[in-house]
């Protein structure tokens, strides 16, 4: 009886819904599938050859019960929507590696801190087959009171089976990131005005010429037309829209 009354529930569509996952996007690389989910607003999952990536992993634990635990995470800065001390503290990260800057390793919790791999800016380390790069991630003008110093945060570039993956981290759109070549994928942030506003991020996009975009770290931004402002210049660069903020 109880069986039945569930099965008509969700033929009626009545059970009880949770928040839903985005739907992951599957990149071909030169050995295997790269799988890139959305979490929500800085935070995302990338899964390649069985391994799971966590980029700033942020908020509810249960946005994170599907996937695998994480074999690497990397956090990009000190502020919550990038360090989410509760976030990381209910994750299983026991056989984790904790790819952070300085700044954000003497905040971490002291179980984790074994797990550590310290870089700054300009520093690299490979890690189960993947090249991770810290770079530069900061507001103009420079200054010590702005909200994101130089050297303070990273900036990601990754190597994964032969893709090239840039992630932003909180930045405008410095000469670092103008700079960039041959960039895969790449997850640049618009958050006006702690970041950059869609036409920064889009003057930038169009200097490098990703040939994937993610825009994230967006709330408040107008996508659609960062795309359209991308696209009306470049129809080669792949702008996707996904759902950040579900």
């Amino acid at each position: 009886m109880k069986i039945s009354f569930i099965i008509t529930l969700f033929i009626l569509g009545t059970l009880p819904v949770f928040a839903q996952k985005n739907p992951a996007d599957e990149i071909k690389t030169s050995n295997g599938t790269l799988k890139v989910d959305p979490v929500t607003h800085a935070s995302f999952v990338l899964t390649w050859e069985n391994k799971t990536i966590y980029v700033d992993p942020t908020g509810n634990p249960e946005l994170y019960k599907s996937f695998a635990a994480p074999d690497i995470i990397l956090i990009t800065d000190i502020h919550s929507d990038h360090m989410d001390l509760k976030a990381i503290e209910a994750l299983n990260i026991k056989n984790a590696i904790i790819v952070v800057p300085q700044a954000v390793s003497m905040q971490l919790p002291v179980a984790a801190r074994n797990k550590l791999v310290i870089l700054n800016n300009g520093m690299q380390t490979s890690q189960m087959a993947i090249m991770i790069k810290a770079i530069p991630m900061y507001n103009l003008p420079e200054g010590p009171d702005s909200r994101h110093t130089k050297g303070r945060g990273n900036g990601y570039l990754l190597t994964i089976g032969g893709k090239s993956i840039y992630i932003s981290g909180d930045t405008e759109d410095i000469p670092e990131m103008r700079a960039l070549e041959d960039i895969d994928i790449a997850f640049v942030c618009m958050n006006f005005p702690y970041t950059m506003d869609i036409n920064q991020a889009a003057s930038a996009v169009l200097d490098f010429k990703p040939a994937i975009v993610y825009p994230y770290h967006h709330k408040g931004q107008d996508i659609n037309a960062f795309k359209k402002l991308v696209n009306d210049k470049s129809r080669k660069i792949d702008v996707r829209v996904r759902n950040w903020y579900p």
